[in-house]
């Protein structure tokens, strides 16, 4: 019987536990009638009605105290205390409407009676529940997996009595930053300071680290992690106050740490004015929508209330994903198949829908697949941004942004370069009587690109590794995708044509010490001459062609501040070059021929900056 009863789903025990304190309510009154009374009490048609008004009352106010949301097989003080007080509004509600209507043969004494046999049997019968069951379920926790809760307010008591009805896991301590706290029993589990949690990791069997205070603090949460990140064992989180729909908390709410958790960045606040300015009643074009800032681009504009969002995709796969996602919660969403190399099909389109914003994300980003694909990256790249201005220009688009790189700062590579040359083309289209507002948004990886090294990492380790790095002292600027998104559509508001915007990455990570606090948080150790029996090896595998050891944002230091503190306007101005013009018609024609040289020596000459760094990988190299 036990065992079927705590096999029941949650709403099964829910509905149990009510109808079991709506008898024993209806049994208190009976019972309080017939101790006055001294006789077995049976009601007059009068005392009926309000007889059955009573469980009524009762679970209403038993319902708003919360008694329905608790485990009760782990009942406490703060639970007792809430069923007495909401037994005892009860009795005096029910109490005072026998009096105000004035209902005859209703001794005064039995209101008394009944809130003390209802208060003893209701609160008495969670007690009963919380040690019978707690001790049927004693040899269930031999095979459950130890873990600590760090942070021992409400979120880490109720977290603590999901666990502890679980069947996979026993918590053996709380973890706590109040001194005041060290030492104390809550439900018979000790306080203790953070620095006694390696010792007792090896000493309790310690499994995971439950970090639950939704409250915390990026760059304190940041704090925490990187002071417990290098004890090798797995860390779970709870999600943010806002994320927590209920006062329940269980334990499939926690999860995985994420690299975003890490980085320990406080997040500034939107301005709602700068994110809508664009998008509220707009058309809005998002070119490489199927793409990872594409995509986010999408999901983010579709919610700032756009008349029309079309979503210009070359790969029928990501466009399909993203259009199956967006269409559930607004219809105006058009996917569209094609490529920014088709300047027809462009024009033709921002023609019909009207299109005042284009977002342009379309490129190819990843260094090495450029390296080895010259001419289609330069094409896509330079010419496809070129298409697009071009036809934003024709179908008199209002805005229009491009998605730039920090690879762009003193390229090393083609991908960089040609972002670079995508940069002055944009530039040198807002020197032109335009009816267009041309601006570039650079930034660093965001966590969850496809062009991210952290999924890379994942599988590495996922597959027992190992993880391959480039060079120990290579640094990336990184953030969280939602937000470098964010920053996009609002740095977009600022534009009067031609800036290029800086978004605040903040310090640059080390992907070596990235690589070690990946390995780390998915419980595992690193393998290397001082721990020959770890578990992952960093195998260091030279840089690939066109990669360098660090990134940049600007080319001069002359950037002035915005009205929003994390994007920042830059000054690396382009002059109108007669040139220029030329320059890209040969580029053009050297394409055709697939000349990786010329390519790359006329990418040289337009953007003076460009070393490259590595010879000619090019897989058609001519």
């Amino acid at each position: 019987m036990i065992k079927n009863l705590l096999g029941l789903s949650r709403k099964s025990k829910k509905i149990t536990v009510f109808l079991s304190d709506t008898f024993i309510v209806l049994f208190s009154i009976f019972s309080s009638f017939s101790l006055r009374l001294g006789s077995i009490y049976i009601p007059t048609k009068e005392h009926i009605i309000f007889i059955l008004l009573a469980p009524v009352i009762a679970v209403l106010f038993f319902e708003k105290f919360g008694l329905y949301r608790v485990v009760n097989r782990y009942i406490d003080l703060p639970i007792i205390y809430s069923a007495a007080k909401a037994v005892s509004i009860y009795s005096f509600i029910w109490g005072t409407m026998i009096f105000l209507f004035s209902i005859e043969g209703v001794p005064r004494s039995v209101i008394l009676i009944n809130w003390v046999i209802s208060t003893s049997l209701i609160v008495g019968a969670r007690v009963f529940i919380g040690l019978y069951f707690n001790k049927a379920d004693q040899p269930l926790n031999q095979d459950k997996k130890r873990v600590i809760i760090y942070g021992s307010g409400e979120a880490g008591r109720q977290l603590f009595r999901s666990l502890k009805a679980s069947k996979k896991f026993t918590p053996i301590f709380f973890v706590d930053d109040d001194k005041n706290l060290y030492g104390t029993n809550i439900f018979n589990v000790e306080v203790i300071p953070a620095e006694r949690i390696q010792q007792n990791i090896l000493k309790y069997d310690i499994s995971e680290i439950f970090l639950a205070i939704p409250s915390l603090e990026p760059i304190r949460k940041k704090e925490i992690l990187n002071s417990i990140e290098s004890y090798g064992i797995p860390v779970r989180l709870l999600p943010s106050l806002d994320k927590l729909v209920s006062d329940d908390i269980y334990f499939e709410d926690l999860k995985r740490i994420s690299l975003n958790d890490l980085l320990g960045r406080e997040r500034v606040s939107p301005d709602k004015n700068l994110l809508t300015k664009n998008i509220k009643n707009k058309v809005v074009l998002i070119t490489g929508a199927g793409g990872s800032i594409g995509s986010e681009l999408s999901r983010q504009i579709s919610k700032h209330g756009p008349d029309k969002v079309i979503l210009y995709e070359q790969n029928e796969f990501a466009l399909f994903s993203i259009h199956s996602e967006l269409i559930k919660n607004n219809s105006n969403i058009y996917p569209v198949l094609g490529s920014v190399n088709n300047l027809n099909r462009l024009i033709k389109i921002l023609t019909k829908y009207k299109v005042n914003v284009i977002f342009h994300a379309a490129a190819y980003k990843h260094v090495p697949m450029v390296e080895h694909n010259i001419s289609e990256g330069v094409m896509n790249n330079v010419f496809g941004t070129l298409n697009c201005a071009k036809a934003a220009t024709n179908a008199k688009v209002d805005t229009f942004v491009l998605i730039s790189s920090d690879k762009a700062v003193r390229p090393t590579n083609i991908m960089g370069a040609t972002k670079r040359v995508a940069e002055i083309i944009l530039q040198n289209f807002s020197n032109e009587n335009t009816p267009t507002k041309f601006c570039m948004v650079r930034f660093g990886n965001v966590l969850g690109s496809s062009g991210s090294v952290i999924p890379l990492f994942q599988d590495q380790i996922k597959n027992g590794g190992p993880i391959t790095l480039t060079h120990k002292n290579i640094t990336r600027f990184f953030m969280a995708l939602s937000e470098a998104v964010e920053l996009v559509i609002q740095a977009a508001s600022l534009s009067k044509g031609g800036e290029i915007f800086l978004l605040d990455m903040g310090e640059p990570v080390k992907i070596y010490d990235l690589a070690k606090k990946m390995i780390h948080l998915s419980g595992k150790t690193i393998k290397n001459s001082e721990n020959p029996n770890g578990d992952i090896e960093i195998k260091i595998i030279g840089l690939r062609p066109g990669e360098k050891l660090f990134e940049e944002l600007l080319i001069d230091r002359n950037a002035q501040k915005t009205v929003h503190p994390l994007i920042i306007k830059g000054s690396d101005a382009s002059e109108m070059s007669q040139s220029f013009s030329m320059l890209i018609s040969k580029l053009e024609e050297y394409l055709l021929d697939n000349n990786t040289k010329k390519i790359i020596e006329t990418l040289s000459q337009i953007v003076p900056e460009y070393s490259p760094s590595s010879r000619v990988v090019d897989f058609l190299k001519n």
